[in-house]
């Protein structure tokens, strides 16, 4: 059997390090062809996880114990039988661990039961690990909670890892586990992807199930998948994960076969679109250039059309309404907790930030959630109007590279808003409002080792499954390990 990756670094192998280098779909195959057990994954994993995250303070919650004997009891034919699995402390709730969503407020809050997509990760072999750090409510791009503290980024351990999927993205990129859960409302997979050099897909509107807890949350821009470091996990766990649940608001197009397939199937030759310039004139870094040169020219030696065309452009209106979704949004989120609690927020339960936007929620109406509702539908069908003449829209993922930490984690909520701002300056929210899916590939590092992405905006997953995989097959990311990670491999 081929192994993920090659042996990297000269240094002593990690603890556990034995399976650190393959992913998901390997780990599984291992299982099944018996050459190692469900509970040698798990104890690996454990190992991995406590000798790694001191450094990264990505897992803020574990559950070692069910781990280990849901692993010894574990049918090994299970699809991902024994495959370890981290969840975000974010809008995902796993049966007996914290929920805090990063939040003092919910200090100590337990979830009582599983949601649907945790359920199917069961189901499919996934064995939860634990659960990994966000910011608070996931209100920045970046991990920095007063709770729990900062998260580093492998890389870097002085710079993010992204937000708010970042603990995720970190854990993944060190090689605490092969995939962790993340969920993406305005670019939340795809910015720890494009920080920490992993692919993150974003898949469409309703693909995974939201409930039984979240369904409608955010006017249907929330969306649950998977940080990873291959294309054929991100695919494979669609396969597991993907369908509806009783109960959705909405309807994922239907798709034929499995996603797995999908890679290795030539995309065809794509029209795909390039920007350069940010809608609101926020300036790009060079290195964010370059990687988009860089694709561009990779893009065009595998055959496909690119053309310069700027993004559909987030008029003030769409601005405000998203200012209102987000708003209304979060008053919703804290309003739900306050009923399970028993309770309101008291002073200092909140971060300023998250103050400041939960204040403004409470002023939203609900005609003004209407209108902000007409608003995005109006916009989707601006958006499907631009796209009609070609694929794909291509852009940096980002403006600039990982900040560093601290960044965006003052006092100052306006300075908070402004580094924000010119970091995630593209419009990643575009594939959100619109429900469709995208992504982000890390074909790029700078100088110094960082890696940066790149992001295509589609219709379907198939088509960015197939181009991905192109794309990792010309230029092989998998192989690339932090400096901080050094891995070793046993099995061949």
């Amino acid at each position: 059997m081929a192994a993920v990756g090659t042996e990297s670094g000269d240094g002593p192998a990690a603890p556990g390090c034995r399976t650190a280098k393959f992913d998901a779909v390997s780990l599984a195959e291992l299982v099944h062809l018996r050459v190692v057990r469900p509970v040698e994954l798990v104890r690996d994993a454990i190992e991995r996880i406590e000798s790694l995250d001191p450094m990264l303070n990505a897992v803020i919650a574990t559950g070692y114990e069910r781990a280990v004997d849901t692993a010894c009891r574990m049918d090994p034919d299970r699809p991902f039988a024994g495959v370890p699995i981290l969840i975000k402390d974010l809008f995902a709730e796993v049966d007996g661990m914290p929920c805090s969503e990063g939040s003092a407020f919910l200090r100590g809050h337990v979830s009582s039961g599983d949601q649907e997509y945790v359920r199917r990760l069961r189901v499919a072999g996934f064995v939860v690990m634990g659960k990994t750090n966000v910011p608070e409510f996931g209100m920045v791009p970046t991990v920095e909670p007063r709770l729990y503290g900062p998260t580093a980024n492998p890389w870097d351990l002085t710079r993010t890892p992204g937000g708010s999927s970042g603990g995720s993205a970190a854990a993944v990129a060190a090689g605490m586990v092969p995939v962790a859960h993340g969920n993406d409302v305005g670019g939340s997979l795809r910015i720890p992807a494009s920080c920490c050099g992993l692919f993150g897909l974003k898949p469409a509107r309703a693909r995974n199930p939201l409930g039984p807890r979240y369904g409608d949350a955010f006017l249907g821009l929330l969306t649950d998948h998977v940080l990873t470091r291959t294309v054929r996990d991100s695919a494979a766990l669609l396969d597991v994960t993907a369908g509806p649940a009783p109960g959705d608001p909405y309807r994922a197009s239907p798709h034929d076969g499995a996603w797995a397939a999908e890679v290795g199937r030539s995309p065809g030759r794509l029209r795909i679109a390039v920007t350069r310039r940010t809608p609101e004139g926020h300036p790009v870094h060079p290195d964010c250039l370059a990687a988009l040169d860089a694709a561009v020219d990779l893009l065009e030696s595998l055959g496909h059309h690119v053309f310069e065309r700027d993004l559909t452009e987030l008029t003030p209106d769409v601005g405000t309404a998203i200012g209102r979704m987000y708003g209304a949004s979060l008053d919703w989120a804290i309003r739900c907790r306050a009923a399970e609690l028993g309770r309101e927020p008291a002073p200092g339960d909140l971060e300023p930030l998250t103050q400041l936007y939960w204040e403004r929620g409470r002023q939203v109406t609900g005609g003004d959630l209407l209108l902000a509702a007409t608003t995005i539908q109006r916009f989707t069908r601006e958006v499907a109007a631009a796209m009609a003449d070609f694929d794909l829209w291509l852009s940096p993922t980002l403006a600039q590279p990982p900040p560093f930490l601290g960044a965006m984690a003052g006092d100052d909520p306006t300075e908070t808003e402004r580094v924000a701002a010119g970091f995630v300056a593209f419009p990643l929210i575009t594939a959100n409002l619109t429900g469709r899916a995208a992504m982000s590939v890390p074909l790029f590092r700078t100088a110094g080792g960082l890696p940066i992405g790149v992001h295509l905006l589609g219709s379907g997953e198939a088509t960015l499954l197939r181009l991905a995989a192109q794309l990792e097959q010309a230029r092989p990311w998998a192989t690339d390990w932090p400096p901080m990670s050094t891995p070793g491999l046993t099995f061949a």
